[in-house]
C-alpha cells in the first residue's frame, strides 16, 4: 500500500509541475489560416515561450502569439516597436526613416508578377492617425501580406496581450525546428 501511495504522490507532483510549466513557461499553439505563409502554414503546431517577455521586451521581427479577441489568439510578426515610425513605400519597409530588409518575404516576392507589390504603400499616420507606435504597443503583420488580417486592419496591439514568442515548430515532423528569425535593422 505504501508503494501505491508513493506512486500516486509522484504522479500528482508531476502533473502539478506540468501544469505550472504550461501556465507560466511554455504553451502550444496551432496555426489557423494562411496569414503567416510561407514561414508558417495552416495546421503547424508550435511551442510558445511565455517566459521570455516576462523579463524582456519583444524584438523587431519576433513571431508572437497574442490575444486578438476575447476568444481568438493570432500569430504575427512584430514589425514596429514602441516609438517606431513605420512606412511602406514601393514594397520596402522603412523603420524610423531607414530601409529594413525582410528576407522572410523573398519567397513570396519572387513569385509575384513584375511590377506587383507584396505590401501596399502605407504609413502609420495614414492608417491610425498616429505617427509613431505608442508606448506599450506593437505593430504586427503577417508574412502573407496580401492575405493577412493584421495591424493594418485592427491597429496597434498592447504588449500586455502578448502570450509569448514562437520558439519551435514541432508539427509537421518534416519541418520541426526553430522558426523565429531575428533580423537586424539596417
Amino acid at each position: 500500500m505504501k508503494e501505491i501511495w508513493s506512486w500516486i504522490k509522484a504522479i500528482v507532483i508531476a502533473l502539478i509541475v506540468v501544469a505550472l510549466v504550461r501556465q507560466f513557461v511554455f504553451s502550444n499553439y496551432i496555426v489557423k489560416g494562411e496569414s503567416m505563409m510561407p514561414t508558417l502554414q495552416d495546421g503547424n503546431r508550435l511551442i510558445v515561450s511565455k517566459i521570455g517577455y516576462t523579463f524582456g521586451q519583444p524584438h523587431r521581427f519576433d513571431i508572437i502569439v497574442f490575444h486578438a479577441t476575447p476568444t481568438d489568439d493570432y500569430v504575427k510578426r512584430v514589425i514596429g516597436l514602441p516609438g517606431d515610425t513605420i512606412v511602406y513605400k514601393n514594397d520596402q519597409l522603412y523603420v524610423n526613416g531607414k530601409p529594413v530588409s525582410e528576407p522572410y518575404l523573398n519567397r513570396y516576392k519572387s513569385r509575384l508578377p513584375k511590377g506587383t507589390d507584396l505590401t501596399n504603400n502605407f504609413s502609420l499616420q495614414s492608417l491610425t492617425g498616429s505617427v509613431r507606435v505608442p508606448k506599450g504597443e506593437l505593430w504586427v503583420m503577417g508574412d502573407n501580406r496580401q492575405n493577412s488580417e493584421d495591424s493594418r486592419y485592427f491597429g496597434f496591439i498592447s504588449e500586455k496581450k502578448v502570450v509569448g514568442r514562437v520558439a519551435f515548430r514541432y508539427w509537421p515532423m518534416g519541418e520541426w525546428g526553430t522558426v523565429n528569425l531575428v533580423v537586424p535593422v539596417q
